[in-house]
């Protein structure tokens, strides 16, 4: 599973121009299952999102995570993080999961966040959504579970 990890003071993420999610300061999260994801990936990367520690203490310095700022998160599903451009300018998605793989996964991502006591909001699996946030810092990190375990 990839994911771009966010750091925000809000977001809002609407499908046909009705909101169906919002969040305060905490994580905006967007999420891709890979063909070869398992729930061992969903684990680790729902673990890694609740401990991630980039938000600062009192001294300004990168210490504490969702758990200790009782931060919130938008999660986001977005199969084109598994887009590859390397050749030609139409990027490929063959190493993103079928949507039958991927919701499962992705849902179990989801409970992994919740069932650490975080506050969660999702998007609309395979729709098109529109998403607004205001990115704090700016700060953007890069998870990748098939480098993690």
């Amino acid at each position: 599973m990839r994911a771009i990890v966010q750091r925000v003071k809000f977001a809002r993420l609407s499908v046909d121009d009705q909101q169906l999610a919002e969040i305060g300061p905490g994580l905006l999260v967007y999420v891709s299952v890979g063909a070869q994801d398992t729930p061992q990936d969903s684990r680790y990367l729902g673990q890694k999102i609740s401990g991630l520690r980039i938000f600062n203490d009192q001294d300004g310095r990168f210490n504490l995570s969702l758990l200790e700022t009782a931060g919130q998160v938008l999660l986001v599903s977005n199969f084109t993080l598994h887009g590859d451009a390397r050749k030609g300018r139409r990027p490929s998605f063959a190493a993103a999961a079928e949507p039958a793989k991927a919701q499962p996964l992705l849902d179990e991502l989801a409970q992994q966040i919740r069932d650490q006591g975080i506050w969660l909001a999702e998007g609309k699996f395979a729709a098109h959504m529109a998403i607004e946030s205001l990115n704090d810092g700016p700060v953007n990190i890069l998870l990748d579970s098939a480098r993690g375990f």
